[in-house]
């Protein structure tokens, strides 16, 4: 959400104070490392290698960063206008139905270069349609967005496991899933792009919907930014009292503001089933709607920390993995405290160390930290 925190430089705000939160968490994870008798510098080295040491690793690691731009994006467009979007879970989770009617039904008709586009509004508004209840809840019956979105996650969740299990599951199959998908909707790789650079690929699931996740960024920072909506969206999360004054009207910001949100969280959809799976599953969704609020949060709701946040949270997973692999006393459950923890300070104490940064720069350099100058200054 928009916040009063204006008096820092930008490189500050967006750059150190993350990367001092940052720090503290690979600290703090290092000591929980070491307690389980592990070298923490060891462990780092296997978590980046693990993540960027080859052209396999990388691939992998950007296709888990790309669900996570999604979410993140969903959530801080909902942020930016005073909501906090915890739904983005279930929205993608019911997503799912929507590409998987295109998937189906289009396969064998057309290629993919013509599904995909279909998919996408149909995930986008399947998302959007399930981010609307809510946020209508909210707008005009006063429901809380945060209890309603987290109520929703379970009512899509359910949903699903019976649309799996009593409608889409093919006849004969115990699996509760979908039908593999033709090559109509499967969608291409990117691994030639990082081949292009020299790095091998074998096999991996990176594929063109990271390109879809880098352009609605872009379109994100044009909305929030570029735009009278946008504008309006910024206002009524900073002041929902003077937004009213100025003549915004508090339904339409709200229902439009979650809509949007919404609609991004249900593209994340398309990512696992058309360029992975090729079949929608339960739970594919693996918790990327909840990661998608520290993303949000350690990206300052912008775009441009939001695409390096999520990379470093598809480090997380893919150099994890490994970690987990390379050094048996740090078992699966050891990664998601580490991860835990990068959540912990980036999210939930990111202002932490805000108030001592402010303080250095009040000393050192009064004016970009909105302090006036005193009369001897500047002569």
């Amino acid at each position: 959400m928009s916040t009063p925190y204006a008096k820092l430089p930008r490189w500050v705000d967006y750059g150190l104070i993350p990367a001092i939160n940052l720090a503290v968490a690979f600290f703090v994870a290092g000591l929980v490392v070491m307690l389980v008798g592990e070298n923490p510098l060891s462990a780092a080295v296997i978590l980046v290698d693990g993540a960027f040491g080859g052209g396999q690793n990388i691939a992998y690691t950007l296709f888990y960063a790309t669900n996570f731009i999604f979410t993140g994006l969903a959530v801080a467009v909902a942020f930016h206008g005073g909501l906090f979007n915890i739904g983005g879970e279930g929205q993608a989770y019911i997503a799912g139905l929507g590409v998987a009617i295109v998937a189906l039904s289009l396969d064998s008709v057309f290629p993919w270069w013509i599904n995909f586009p279909i998919a996408i509004l149909a995930s986008a508004a399947v998302g959007a349609f399930w981010a609307f209840i809510p946020a209508y809840l909210q707008a005009k019956r006063g429901s809380h967005i945060v209890i309603t979105t987290i109520m929703f996650n379970f009512i899509a969740a359910s949903t699903m496991v019976y649309m799996l299990v009593d409608v889409l599951k093919p006849a004969g199959s115990m699996a509760p899933q979908t039908r593999t998908f033709l090559d109509g909707a499967h969608l291409p790789k990117l691994n030639w792009l990082l081949e292009a650079v020299g790095l091998s690929v074998r096999s991996a699931p990176l594929n063109i919907t990271f390109l879809l996740a880098l352009v609605m960024a872009f379109l994100v920072w044009l909305l929030i930014w570029r735009t009278k909506l946008g504008y309006e969206i910024r206002t009524f999360g900073y002041s929902p009292k003077a937004a009213r004054y100025a003549g915004i009207r508090e339904a339409r910001i709200i229902i439009v503001t979650m809509v949007i949100s919404g609609a991004l969280a249900g593209m994340m959809a398309l990512n696992p089933i058309m360029g992975d799976q090729h079949r929608v599953a339960l739970d594919f969704v693996t918790g990327a709607g909840f990661v998608g609020i520290a993303v949000a949060l350690m990206g300052r709701s912008h775009p441009a920390g939001i695409v390096p946040a999520a990379i470093l949270f598809g480090m997380l997973y893919q150099g994890g993995a490994e970690l987990a692999f390379e050094m048996p006393n740090i078992s699966r459950d050891m990664i998601v405290i580490i991860q835990g923890l990068v959540i912990l300070f980036a999210g939930a104490l990111e202002h932490m160390f805000r108030p001592w940064v402010q303080t250095v720069f009040a000393t050192l350099a009064p004016r970009a930290a909105g302090v006036p100058a005193t009369s001897g200054e500047g002569a």
